[in-house]
């Protein structure tokens, strides 16, 4: 009634057996669902997708060797590429060591949900959990038949209850910028700002660069990790996922 649409539109609509509602309705429920911008764009791309194409062969996501030595020369300012499934295709050597130690160090999701230190790494987890499953639903889309997406999501919901709640409320949480809270086990407690840029040249992809606020206690712990970790002969990336 307040979306001004008939029960049983609305229901055929949620069933799928309604493919084609104007961009109006679309609003008008969005509205009415007091949904935000991020959860808005998603369901006009699931009630008006773009026309099918056939799916191609998979293909490992690379980043190309121009990004990868761009952000090798940022030594101050930890830079990471993440994947459609937010795995880390590469790094620069700052990035690597603000991740380094866990053992999903280069897999967002499962570094949340799986590691066992997760919860002393981001001291914020819950907030930090709902928006990684937010932004992996925003990250994939409507291409919920992507068979690593599915393997994931299988993997994630059998050995996390946390998971499976947040996946099952379909939350939207596009990846742009925010704050974010970690604890290093070198360096102690840091608070960082962080900016989500997409990649052109390979859609999907993005680049996540924080920062520190200048002359704050994180931005000496951030200038303290860079020089613990200097030399120490880590690589600057994913380089079996870097291309020329």
């Amino acid at each position: 009634m307040l979306a001004g649409v008939s029960t049983d539109y609305y229901v055929r609509l949620e069933q799928g057996r309604e493919r084609h509602p104007s961009a109006q309705v679309v609003d008008a429920l969005a509205r009415t669902l007091d949904l935000g911008e991020d959860e808005t764009s998603h369901l006009h791309r699931l009630a008006l997708p773009l026309p099918g194409r056939r799916r191609r062969a998979a293909r490992r996501e690379q980043v190309s060797a121009n990004l990868a030595r761009m952000m090798a020369a940022w030594p101050q300012t930890p830079a990471l590429v993440l994947g459609r499934r937010l795995t880390v295709l590469a790094h620069n050597a700052l990035g690597g060591a603000l991740f380094d130690g866990h053992a999903y160090s280069r897999d967002l999701v499962r570094l949340v949900f799986l590691d066992p230190d997760a919860r002393e790494f981001y001291p914020d987890w819950e907030r930090v959990a709902a928006n990684t499953v937010g932004g992996l639903r925003a990250a994939v889309g409507t291409d919920r038949d992507d068979p690593e997406l599915v393997e994931t999501v299988g993997e994630l919901s059998l050995h996390s209850a946390e998971f499976r709640r947040l996946w099952a409320r379909h939350d939207i949480r596009q990846k742009s910028h925010d704050t974010k809270r970690f604890r290093h086990p070198l360096v102690g407690e840091l608070t960082l700002g962080y900016e989500a840029l997409s990649v052109n040249s390979a859609p999907g992809q993005q680049v996540v660069v924080y920062h520190a606020e200048p002359g704050s206690p994180s931005a000496q712990a951030l200038s303290l990790l860079g020089s613990l970790t200097a030399g120490t002969g880590r690589p600057a990336g994913e380089r079996d996922r870097v291309r020329e």
